[in-house]
């Protein structure tokens, strides 16, 4: 970016979803419950005796269940349930809400069972980092979707469209003015449908290309209207103090790195990066081979873009300390017409006229002081104050020239002869 590095946080998942970011952190096995796990019952027994109810097979993929199936079983708790029931929909809402928004994989309609020794015990569910978790999942995804040759992306993305709404003002769509709690809900209603899903992409695409460092928002949650709807317990010392940590997120297998040091003026610091010294190794030929097949400076083709010539340099981005390269003179921007001017001077070959006339016309657009093509060749020095190089004003003749007037003149072609 132009501005230097962003991301998304700890801080951006406190105030965007509301989660807690201190906590336990969300681990534990897959499917061997009865193996791993104190008081554990095979997989599909404990799915029994905690939601009341067996998915048919034609629902079930491995160790997921469809998400159709959660929807149309546990779609509405009826009148007059007693307690028990009451917390089987709760632990199968639990289960879709985690399995198809916060942890959510490519297909979006499957839910995995290791959710099952979470929502056993309802009363401890808060007691987890699901912040953190949904965090260190996002970071995964983003590292995947890099590939060239992966062309979905999974995880939490109403937390990333938010980030990014809130963070890029030309970004974010109009007439979502009113600001509640979590701050992801003020973009709730936004549906562009997949209608203009090619234009879109396209328009997004430029704005990244052609952003400035003023259209970033470094601290977005410190305006009033934050302020007023932040839920206090987000604010609390125990979770502010790890917004700022460095230090590893964990979701089950996945283990990324929260580098807020990386980001600091997220937080109202100064970019602080220090860097090991180490010998310079020189060019790598594998590396320009594979920046030449993988990489690219631009999302949008080259001739949307204007040209940067015209665009001044900031002072934020000249190089600064010992290794600082000397000032250089501007030079003024003359565009390089001489291939044009070059084409100019071309005489065009007449139609249904003769091959032998070629090289005659190329002596003509290589050597304009030969004005005749009948034989004559007479020499014009006027035509030698074209500007074309070697020629200073027709005072010097070359050898070639003088060769080119010892010649035999080129016979005419009569009219009807080819």
């Amino acid at each position: 970016m132009p501005f230097g590095e962003c991301t998304i946080t700890l801080q951006d998942v406190a105030y965007q979803l509301g989660l807690p970011v201190d906590g336990d952190y969300v681990s534990g096995c897959l499917t061997d419950f009865h193996l791993y796990i104190e008081g554990g019952r095979p997989a599909w027994q404990w799915f029994h005796e905690l939601l009341g109810v067996l998915p048919p097979e034609n629902q079930v993929q491995k160790f997921a269940v469809n998400c159709t199936w959660f929807q149309e079983t546990f779609a509405e708790c009826p009148d007059g349930a007693d307690e028990e029931t009451v917390r089987r929909f709760v632990r199968a809402y639990i289960m879709m809400l985690l399995g198809t928004q916060l942890f959510a994989d490519k297909s979006g309609n499957r839910i995995h069972i290791r959710w099952l020794p979470y929502v056993a015990r309802l009363e401890e569910m808060g007691r987890y980092s699901w912040g953190s978790a949904a965090l260190a999942w996002l970071y995964r995804c983003m590292c995947r979707v890099a590939n060239r040759h992966v062309v979905k992306l999974a995880g939490p993305l109403q937390l990333l469209q938010s980030w990014i709404f809130w963070r890029f003002p030309t970004l974010r769509p109009s007439g979502y003015d009113e600001i509640s709690w979590p701050l992801a809900s003020r973009w709730s209603g936004y549906n562009p449908g997949i209608s203009n899903k090619g234009p879109r992409v396209q328009m997004a695409r430029l704005k990244i290309d052609l952003l400035q460092p003023r259209q970033f928002i470094w601290m977005p949650y410190s305006a009033l209207d934050v302020i007023q709807v932040v839920h206090p317990e987000v604010l609390e010392p125990r979770h502010t103090m790890l917004w700022r940590c460095r230090t590893s997120l964990i979701y089950f297998a996945v283990v990324e790195w929260h580098q807020v040091d990386r980001v600091l003026p997220q937080f109202g610091g100064e970019h602080i990066l220090q860097f090991d010294i180490v010998p310079d190794p020189g060019p790598s030929h594998d590396f320009l081979t594979w920046w030449y097949q993988h990489g690219k400076r631009f999302l949008s083709p080259e001739m949307l873009l204007g040209d940067p010539r015209g665009i001044p340099i900031p002072d934020e981005a000249t190089q600064r300390g010992a290794g600082r390269l000397p000032d250089m003179d501007r030079v003024e921007d003359v565009p390089d017409r001489r291939r044009i001017e070059r084409r100019a001077r071309l005489v065009q070959m007449p139609r249904g006229g003769c091959s032998s006339f070629r090289p005659v016309q190329w002596r003509l657009a290589v050597f304009p002081h030969i004005s005749h093509i009948d034989g004559s060749h007479q020499y014009s020095p006027e035509a030698c104050n074209d500007g074309m190089p070697g020629y200073k004003g027709g005072k010097s003749r070359t050898a070639y020239e003088n060769k080119l007037e010892t010649r035999q003149p080129v016979p005419q072609l009569e009219q009807g002869k080819s």
